[in-house]
């Protein structure tokens, strides 16, 4: 079945390119990114019978919800922007002539960038029951506080600032109330916090391997996609402002700010 959903990812990731190719706004691929994962799980939880019903459960209503309500978000503040977002708008600068073609090379990786997110959901939907310790109930109600709490905290954390977003008075300055004022990035902390539900499940099922995953996302969201670029942007775009409330601001994890 992995192979008939990378197929639909890249169906859609391939028509998302077509979109963004006409409109010239490729942040669209954020959008699907996190609905191809919906989908993903979506359909093996519907669709498979191996694990026992509530690992079933769990995935499919819990992790499905997670990645509709990030699609959704990312939609809605997608729709709120009249500018390409700055990374792709780079992107678009750095690629030139080759822009067409590079963003195609984008969108298809991101595509198996899908499947590569999905294996842990994949993994404890394709393990049989008599391979799930006898006391896993204890370990999928871990499991499900803390999805529970990370989904809390991520949707408070993103409205707050879709908020904030909203009033033009505001323009020029940091978000640093709410949850914003104990870390700069309390949404990617709490989207890091999301993927220990997964291992953390797995350990009732012998998948030890997941535990790389949260060590993974930390690396995307430290390093990589998330928090560099925000920073850098957010320093360009708000001068002094920003950088007093770097020096008094966790940038990770939440934390009490300095005086």
């Amino acid at each position: 079945m992995l192979v008939e959903l990378m197929i639909l990812n890249l169906v859609i990731m391939l028509c998302c390119w077509i979109w963004a190719t006409f409109n010239r706004r490729v942040g669209i691929v954020d959008v699907a990114w996190s609905a191809c994962l919906a989908l993903n799980i979506l359909l093996t939880a519907s669709l498979t019978d191996i694990a026992p019903l509530p690992i079933r459960l769990f995935i499919g209503i819990c992790s499905g919800i997670w990645f509709l309500r990030l699609s959704a978000h990312l939609f809605r503040r997608y729709l709120s922007e009249r500018q390409e977002d700055r990374r792709y708008a780079n992107m678009r600068q750095a690629m030139g002539k080759f822009q067409h073609i590079g963003f195609l090379l984008f969108f298809m990786f991101q595509a198996g960038l899908v499947i590569l997110f999905f294996l842990p959901m994949w993994a404890l939907l394709t393990t049989a029951e008599q391979g799930w310790r006898p006391d896993y109930p204890i370990v999928l109600a871990i499991a499900v506080v803390i999805l529970v709490v990370a989904f809390i905290g991520e949707t408070i954390a993103d409205q707050q600032l879709y908020a904030f977003k909203q009033q033009p008075e505001h323009r020029g300055l940091t978000m640093d109330q709410g949850l914003w004022r104990y870390s700069r990035h309390p949404n990617y902390f709490f989207e890091w916090i999301h993927w220990f539900a997964y291992p953390i499940l797995g350990l009732a099922a012998g998948l030890y391997v997941l535990w790389i995953y949260p060590v993974l996302m930390w690396l995307f969201l430290y390093y990589i996609t998330g928090i560099p670029f925000s920073e850098q942007q957010a320093v360009k775009n708000r001068g002094q402002n920003y950088l007093d409330y770097q020096q008094r601001t966790s940038m990770f994890i939440p934390w009490k700010p300095k005086k």
